[in-house]
């Protein structure tokens, strides 16, 4: 209910020692769990383009999740299927994913042409004489797209399950009237000693400006008027002023902060039920005035401040499962706070740059890699301040983030990306029509080859990305802390 400091909670720990052991091995098993996850679904994804490429009679000679020297395979039928030793992605290979060169090329040599004509004969030489109509630009232009389509689709799948079994499942944090925590001072919203070691021994104005002791308008921060009034953790408030407050998840958290925060100078009778006790009992707290950050559009950032009355306790939260019905909204925020993401990587590169090799403070809401997802994996896994199932609860949600961004981004239009097929397919149908409405003959497949310049240069600026996204992941990573 408003920022604080210091909680008043004390923990009896384990010794350093066997706290830091373990601390180790949970880091570990969230690693572990998120590069078992990232596997699993770098492999549903070929599996798509794999099950519907054979379905539509197409040869598969390999079948692969990562990139790299083979660690391990092994073939069935015409498929070789293995792991490769870096788990960066995955693919499996068609024969005939290149035409042959169209009727009336060009023959006149050039640099580009010697190139393409290279790419082409490469990928050629794959196909057998047994091969006739089993090839990939052979086939109609609609099994094209499904095969290319299928792989992403089938991530999208997957986070849609994730989040059913998120929400369904798990249930999502919802604040109630139990009190987690009463910090022993208040500080003003952006205070300038909000990180310091103990921001309640250090002198600030009314503003939250640092000060020197003595100083006109500097003073220690004020108790909390709930520490004051003998709140503790654990304490469920049950009724202000006489008047009940319902219990109900979320709904109560809400009357209570309402209530305060419109009576800032005014006494409060609490009713409270203290954990352990048999009996309730009245407390009277007086809110002061104090300035809280405010989210009016409730996007999660903050848009500004306000003066309101304040308490100085935080909610406990408890999962709540949610209906059926509240999947498509909640999807839909999902989805479009991804695409604003993704649309938003290349004007955030400069400050990934600065903030790797200038020692800048790292940007939480900018781009992060796989190697950053999997700290936070291993870091959630150890915060003590997690229970079992807050860290089950992230790691489902970032589990189902990973596969909403790879859907989303292997339809981007760009060759070699899944929607750069996808794209080649519509427009060779696209002309194909347009030929048939003039009276022309069928122009034939679309030659891919002529896209593989493309195809280096997207290629070479992911690789760029993924190197900087590392360095900047082992040096400057962004954490929960």
């Amino acid at each position: 209910m408003g920022p604080g400091a210091r909680s008043r909670r004390h923990r009896r720990g384990r010794p350093e020692t066997e706290l830091e052991l373990s601390g180790f091995l949970l880091t570990v098993l969230g690693i572990v769990a998120f590069a078992v996850g990232l596997l699993f679904s770098i492999g549903f994804h070929e599996f798509g383009h794999y099950w519907w490429a054979r379905k539509f009679g197409m040869r598969v000679p390999q079948f692969f999740v990562g990139f790299g020297t083979t660690v391990w395979s092994f073939r069935r039928g015409e498929t070789e299927f293995g792991i490769k030793a870096v788990p960066l992605g995955g693919y499996i290979r068609i024969v005939g994913m290149i035409p042959p060169a169209e009727e009336g090329e060009s023959k006149r040599a050039t640099r580009m042409r010697s190139f393409i004509a290279e790419v082409r004969g490469a990928a050629l030489n794959d196909v057998l004489p047994t091969d006739r109509g089993r090839v990939f630009y052979a086939k109609p232009w609609w099994q094209r797209v499904i095969v290319m389509f299928a792989g992403p689709f089938h991530n999208l799948v997957l986070a849609v399950l994730l989040f059913l079994v998120l929400l369904l499942g798990i249930g999502l944090p919802t604040t109630t009237t139990t009190i987690a925590d009463v910090p022993d001072c208040v500080l003003p919203a952006g205070a300038a000693s909000a990180g310091a070691a103990d921001p309640c021994e250090v002198p600030i104005t009314p503003a939250g400006e640092l000060c020197a002791a003595g100083a006109a308008d500097c003073a220690l921060p004020p108790a909390g008027p709930a520490a004051q009034a003998g709140l503790q953790p654990g304490d469920t408030v049950l009724a202000i002023d006489g008047e009940p407050v319902t219990q109900e998840p979320g709904d109560g958290w809400e009357a209570l902060v309402d209530t305060v925060q419109a009576s800032a100078g005014t006494p409060l009778t609490l009713t409270v039920a203290r954990e352990g006790a048999t009996e309730q009992f009245d407390l009277t707290v007086t809110p002061i005035e104090n300035t809280v950050y405010t989210d009016p559009d409730e996007d999660g950032e903050p848009d500004g401040t306000e003066a309101v009355g304040y308490l100085g306790v935080q909610s406990a939260t408890e999962y709540v499962s949610q209906p059926l019905s509240s999947l498509p909204g909640y999807f839909a925020t999902v989805v479009t706070e991804s695409v604003q993401r993704l649309v938003q990587i290349p004007e955030r590169i400069p400050q990934l740059f600065r903030a790797t090799f200038m020692g800048e403070e790292r940007d939480r809401e900018g781009p992060i890699g796989l190697v950053g997802v999997s700290r936070l994996s291993g870091e959630a896994f150890a915060l003590p301040e997690f229970s079992n199932v807050d860290k089950l609860s992230f790691f489902v949600s970032l589990l189902a983030s990973v596969n909403l961004v790879l859907f989303l981004f292997n339809l981007v239009p760009l060759y070699p990306l899944d929607g750069g097929h996808v794209a080649g397919a519509l427009y060779e149908k696209a002309r194909s029509t347009v030929a048939r409405l003039r009276g022309r003959p069928d122009p034939g497949p679309f030659d891919i080859a002529r896209l593989m310049p493309v195809a280096y240069v997207v290629a070479g600026l992911f690789i760029l990305l993924s190197g900087l996204l590392v360095i900047a992941d082992l040096v400057n990573p962004i954490t929960l802390s």
